[in-house]
């Protein structure tokens, strides 16, 4: 067994040969489950989210509505978040072995999670845009405008922007501890992208991966829970609804909801108990006996819930244009422009009156008919 070297704080590290026999264990399940996913993903997200700019684009009537406008931004954080899977794709692909230097390694990491945060951010704005049209359409017809749309849209990007700079410190290259070629069979030789922190700041990013958590995932989702539960409140007790639009309300909401829970909140709970499962085996790691005592004491099925996630959490972004963009409007009347319209309803009983508004419009002047 190799020597221990000790740490500049006098510490005893971990020896090398003991993360390079985990490490093997730990990379194979990237290389053989996660980049195959993360191609198809790429090219699903690419693609959906890329008609729905040029929906936006070309079909709808400048200046946008607020809700079009957050719904654009939406699809944009999407689009540039489908972008980074790429080069995480070839960089799991075996051998495992990053070859674009680590500025780009930074800048992927930074990416990555600055555009996902944003994603979180233009859900949450587009439920509270939804739970206002359709609740407080006189507050939204005399308040809400354009500007104010876009003020938020820059706000949440400032927001995102900031809670991911962090990963631009913490993400680093780790040099291969053995010279030759990066083969399956030397792993050893092979570059690796560390997207979280070196085992000398995992405390740190433990404490980070634990903001991310609070405030990009579980406020926003505290967000949308009370805007859809008002929402749906308010949508059950109107009498100007037929039972067949109440349901396409309610399926149209819970299956934002269940996407939710389903991608973004599992995701950030697996990321902060791998890092936490991380911390406890590096400090158990000095005093194991040999490789198979090492890799015995890993905790695989945290590791592997976690690296489920990461490849499941994309299909959110691929799912995003079907929900939100591209969706046959559920409440009330469709646009002025669309053939057929019906009178609109209202929410009797709700405490605000007015006209019920599309899920994907808003009461603004432009959008309310006679």
């Amino acid at each position: 067994m190799q020597a221990m070297a000790a740490t500049t704080s006098g510490a005893l590290s971990c020896p090398t040969n003991f993360l390079a026999a985990t490490d093997r264990i730990l990379s194979g399940f990237q290389e053989g489950f996660l980049w195959p996913l993360l191609v198809v993903e790429f090219l699903v997200a690419v693609a959906s989210n890329s008609l729905a700019l040029y929906r936006f684009g070309t079909w709808e009537q400048r200046p946008w509505h607020p809700a079009v406008v957050f719904s654009a931004q939406l699809a944009l954080s999407d689009l540039l978040y489908a972008l980074t899977l790429l080069p995480l794709a070839a960089y799991f692909y075996p051998p495992k072995n990053w070859q674009y230097g680590e500025l780009a390694c930074r800048l992927e990491r930074f990416l990555f999670t600055c555009n996902l945060l944003g994603s979180v951010f233009f859900l949450t704005c587009i439920s509270l845009n939804r739970y206002l049209g359709i609740v407080h359409p006189f507050f939204t017809r005399s308040s809400l405008r354009p500007k104010h749309a876009w003020a938020i849209s820059a706000a949440s990007w400032a927001l995102a922007t900031l809670l991911a700079a962090p990963t631009l410190s913490f993400s680093r290259l780790r040099q291969p501890p053995e010279q030759g070629n990066c083969t399956v069979a030397s792993p050893e030789a092979c570059t690796r992208c560390l997207g979280t922190a070196d085992d000398s700041r995992l405390e740190a990013y433990r404490a980070y991966s634990l903001v991310l958590a609070a405030l990009g995932c579980g406020l926003p989702l505290l967000l949308t829970l009370v805007a859809y539960g008002a929402l749906g409140r308010a949508v059950l007790r109107s009498h100007g609804m037929t039972a067949a639009e109440k349901l396409r309300v309610a399926v149209l909401v819970a299956s934002g909801l269940a996407l939710y829970a389903s991608s973004y909140v599992p995701y950030h709970i697996t990321q902060v108990l791998n890092v936490y499962a991380r911390q406890r085996w590096r400090a158990r790691c000095p005093g194991f006996a040999n490789e198979t005592e090492a890799t015995a004491a890993l905790d695989q099925r945290t590791y592997v819930s976690h690296q489920v996630m990461r490849g499941l959490m994309p299909v959110a972004i691929c799912i995003h244009p079907l929900l939100y963009m591209a969706v046959t409007p559920s409440l009330g009347c469709c646009r002025q422009s669309c053939l057929g319209c019906r009178g609109s309803h209202t929410l009797e009983g709700t405490g605000s009156s007015g006209q019920v508004l599309p899920l994907n419009v808003t009461a603004t002047p432009q959008t309310l008919g006679p």
